[in-house]
């Protein structure tokens, strides 16, 4: 029963510092959470906004416009990176397009068409003939295309982009690490509007602390 009250007492002062937090002030522990175990990132001097999706995922797609309007404002000295997660088998085929795309230099042209298809056209481009059929009408040149989605290059890209999920501790997707230390996603802060104001705050927060300063709480 004791540890019962405790538990209790305990969410009931984490909702009431929740409440009096300032609105776009984001809250440790319920709008993001740390990192147990910060990684290396990849973008060099740049602040790294790490986005893991699922072509798959309902939410992914649901967010990608608002998505694609916050990174028109995203400062020049942080710069997104996008990962397809790998939880489960089905979700392979998936990652080795993205990488496929992102080797060919088509990822600017051809993401957001992608998951039209998916989820507009409803093509199942998990299947090699219907994805063949489908970067074919695309402009891109399909044996290119299919020698390279088969190779191994991309096969380990696709399971590094796994590994990488799993090493974050994550459960699902679409998920925002920034710069290796913070975890974020709309399931956290409630609605598309607050991830990308808790985005914007978690950059500041990254980069005062590249900075050397002690960052805003």
């Amino acid at each position: 029963m004791l540890a019962r009250a405790w538990a209790f007492l305990a969410a009931a002062l984490l909702s009431l510092s929740v409440l009096a937090a300032p609105p776009d002030e984001p809250f440790e522990g319920h709008d993001y959470v740390r990192v147990a175990t910060p990684k290396p990132v990849a973008t060099g001097n740049r602040i790294e906004v790490l986005e893991f999706f699922w072509y798959r995922c309902p939410h992914c797609n649901q967010l990608e416009p608002g998505l694609q309007a916050w990174l028109k404002t995203l400062p020049k000295d942080a710069q997104i990176r996008r990962l397809p997660a790998v939880f489960r088998d089905d979700w392979m085929a998936g990652a080795k397009l993205y990488h496929t795309l992102a080797q060919m230099g088509l990822i600017d042209r051809l993401h957001e068409k992608v998951f039209n298809a998916y989820h507009v056209q409803n093509l199942n481009l998990d299947n090699p003939a219907v994805l063949g059929d489908w970067i074919a009408k695309q402009g891109v040149d399909r044996k290119k295309f299919e020698s390279l989605y088969n190779s191994f290059t991309t096969q380990s890209l696709a399971r590094q982009g796994g590994q990488l999920a799993t090493a974050y501790e994550l459960r699902g997707v679409p998920a925002f690490i920034i710069d290796g230390k913070y975890h974020t996603s709309v399931s956290m802060t409630g609605s598309e509007a607050r991830l990308f104001t808790v985005l914007d705050q978690l950059i500041a927060k990254a980069r005062a602390e590249r900075a050397g300063r002690k960052p805003a709480k």
